[in-house]
C-alpha cells in the first residue's frame, strides 16, 4: 500500500510539475501579449502624434503668415532674395524709403508695366489669369499682379512653377487686404531687385543714376521699370536698344495710367 502512495504521490507531484509548467507558460504568453498590446499602443499613440502634428503644420504656417502680414504692415520686410544673400555672406544694397519719398513717375512707370489694373482688382487680376496662355516653362508673368508679385519676393521662392503661382493667389488676397494698395506699392518698390545685390527703389536710383528715387525723372523712371522682368541681365544706365524700346512703350502708357492710381492717394 505504502509503494502504491508513493507511486501516487510521485503521480500527483508529476501533475503538479505539469500544471505548473503549464501556469508558467501562459503566465508568459500572457506577458508577451500585454508587452505586444503595450508596443502596438505606443506605435498608434506616436502614429497620432505624428498625423496630427502633419495636419497642425499648415494652420501653424498659416498662422506665422498671418502674424508676418501684420507686422509687414508696419515694418517694411525684407525679400527671400535678400534673406539668401544675407545668409550666404553677399552684400545687400536696400534703403526703405515711404511711397512719398518715391517718384511719382516711378509708381506711374511700374503701373504701366506690370499691372495697369492694380487699383480695380483684390490683389488678383482673375481675368487675366484666366486668360493667360501657359509657355512650357511653367506659368507666364503676364497673369502675375504688382501684389503677387509683392508676395511671391516677401514669402515664396524665386523661379516658375504652378505651386508657387497657387500659393501666391491666396497670399496676394490676403495682403491686399491687410496692407491696402498704398503700403502694397510701398512694400514692392522697397523689395524689387534693381540688379546684383540693389533691393528697392532708393538703391536702385543711388546705384544706376546717382540721386534719390524722389528725383526720377519720366525717362529714368521708364527704364528702371523696363528692366524689371530681368535686373540682373539688363543696366538701366547703360540700356541696350530693346530696354530703350521698351521703356519708350512704358512711357507712352504712362501718360493713360494717371487716372488709374486713385487708390494711392
Amino acid at each position: 500500500m505504502v509503494k502504491n502512495g508513493r507511486v501516487v504521490v510521485r503521480e500527483v507531484r508529476i501533475q503538479e510539475r505539469r500544471d505548473g509548467a503549464a501556469e508558467d507558460s501562459d503566465s508568459r504568453s500572457r506577458h508577451a501579449r500585454d508587452l505586444d498590446s503595450i508596443r502596438q499602443g505606443r506605435r498608434k499613440h506616436w502614429v497620432r502624434r505624428f498625423v496630427g502634428l502633419v495636419m497642425l503644420l499648415p494652420v501653424m504656417l498659416l498662422a506665422l503668415i498671418l502674424v508676418l502680414g501684420l507686422v509687414y504692415s508696419a515694418l517694411t520686410p525684407p525679400s527671400t532674395l535678400m534673406l539668401a544673400r544675407w545668409v550666404s555672406g553677399k552684400p545687400v544694397s536696400r534703403e526703405a524709403v515711404p511711397l512719398d519719398a518715391i517718384s511719382p513717375f516711378l509708381v506711374q512707370a511700374v503701373i504701366a508695366s506690370e499691372d495697369q489694373r492694380f487699383c480695380l482688382h483684390n490683389g488678383v487680376d482673375w481675368g487675366a489669369l484666366r486668360d493667360v496662355v501657359d509657355d512650357d516653362e511653367g506659368p507666364s508673368r503676364g497673369a502675375s499682379t504688382i501684389s503677387m508679385q509683392a508676395v511671391k519676393n516677401v514669402f515664396l521662392w524665386p523661379g516658375r512653377s504652378f505651386i508657387r503661382k497657387g500659393l501666391e493667389i491666396p497670399l496676394a488676397v490676403m495682403a491686399d487686404a491687410l496692407w491696402g494698395k498704398r503700403r502694397m506699392m510701398e512694400v514692392y518698390l522697397n523689395i524689387a531687385e534693381w540688379g546684383e545685390g540693389v533691393y528697392g527703389a532708393e538703391a536702385a536710383s543711388q546705384r544706376w543714376f546717382g540721386k534719390g528715387a524722389r528725383n526720377l525723372n519720366r525717362s529714368e523712371a521708364s527704364l528702371l521699370a523696363a528692366v524689371l522682368p530681368n535686373p540682373i541681365q539688363r543696366n538701366p544706365a547703360l540700356p541696350s536698344r530693346g530696354v530703350r524700346a521698351v521703356a519708350a512703350r512704358i512711357q507712352a502708357r504712362m501718360n493713360g495710367v494717371g487716372g488709374l492710381m486713385g487708390c494711392l492717394r
